[in-house]
């Protein structure tokens, strides 16, 4: 197989669905909300931004699974699975904050082979498959060079709902703040992720995920040359919901802090 052409037809299937969302901002009306569960909204820019998404893939690759948010197609028992977010960051498009993404995965068996998160408001296209580089608009990437926490920048998501968890991770932040440049929350797991692997973020930690919030970016920040695990180190990250993304250097020095309060 020819992963790079692969990539490239997916990247052309990705763009066009942010072109799509991109157009729809422009006169979003926030009374089409709904609401999945607490704190958990959709709207028909998310449901046909998929729709739009998996019928282009599906071209694509015939016959292929997917794992999709608003369940459009939930095919899994296949050789190749699509796991995709059309529109991560929704809280962010509906209150008009611009940093929202279209995160593509692909995977083989149980393998990552295509990456793809596209930041819809500053055109950046992050991208990679198997055997090639992790790319930034075809400009190749890599994670930062931080050995420490006193020279980072870290970034991270706070629990919208699940919140049993809220008062150790509180006391999570508090640690990490006192040793580093500052913590970030930007509201879009794909382009924190994406943000790693680029270098802008030295490292990234959240929990309450799903495997399309992080699959891709997961694999950019593999491919960049970082790490990606769950909060005791393993590599069952989509499994547990739990992500910590570093360049690789900080691992050991969030890790052991994390696991104070996990």
């Amino acid at each position: 197989m020819n992963y790079e052409l692969l990539c490239s037809k997916v990247v052309a299937a990705t763009r066009l669905t942010g072109n799509f969302i991109r157009k729809e901002s422009m006169a979003f009306d926030s009374n089409s909300i709904e609401y999945k569960g607490l704190n958990d909204m959709v709207s028909y820019v998310d449901k046909n931004a998929e729709k739009q998404l998996v019928k282009n893939l599906s071209k694509i690759l015939p016959g292929s699974g997917f794992i999709t948010e608003e369940d459009t197609e939930d095919i899994t028992d296949r050789t190749f699975t699509w796991i995709i977010d059309p529109l991560d960051g929704t809280t962010n498009f509906i209150h008009g904050i611009p940093t929202y993404s279209v995160s593509v995965a692909l995977y083989e068996e149980d393998k990552p082979i295509i990456g793809v998160v596209y930041e819809i408001n500053r055109g950046e296209m992050f991208s990679t498959y198997k055997g090639g580089p992790a790319l930034l608009n075809n400009k190749e990437i890599r994670v930062s060079k931080a050995e420490n926490l006193t020279q980072s920048l870290l970034a991270t998501g706070f629990p919208y709902y699940q919140f049993e968890k809220q008062p150790q991770y509180i006391q999570l932040f508090t640690d990490m703040m006192q040793k580093c440049h500052g913590l970030r929350r930007i509201g879009s797991a794909a382009v924190d992720l994406a943000y790693v692997a680029c270098g802008r973020f030295d490292a990234y930690f959240e929990y309450n995920l799903n495997s399309y919030d992080v699959a891709a970016g997961a694999y950019l920040v593999q491919q960049a040359g970082g790490q990606i695990m769950n909060f005791a180190g393993g590599d069952e990250f989509l499994q547990t919901r739990e992500v910590l993304a570093t360049n690789g250097l900080l691992t050991e020095e969030i890790l052991s802090t994390i696991k104070k309060y996990f």
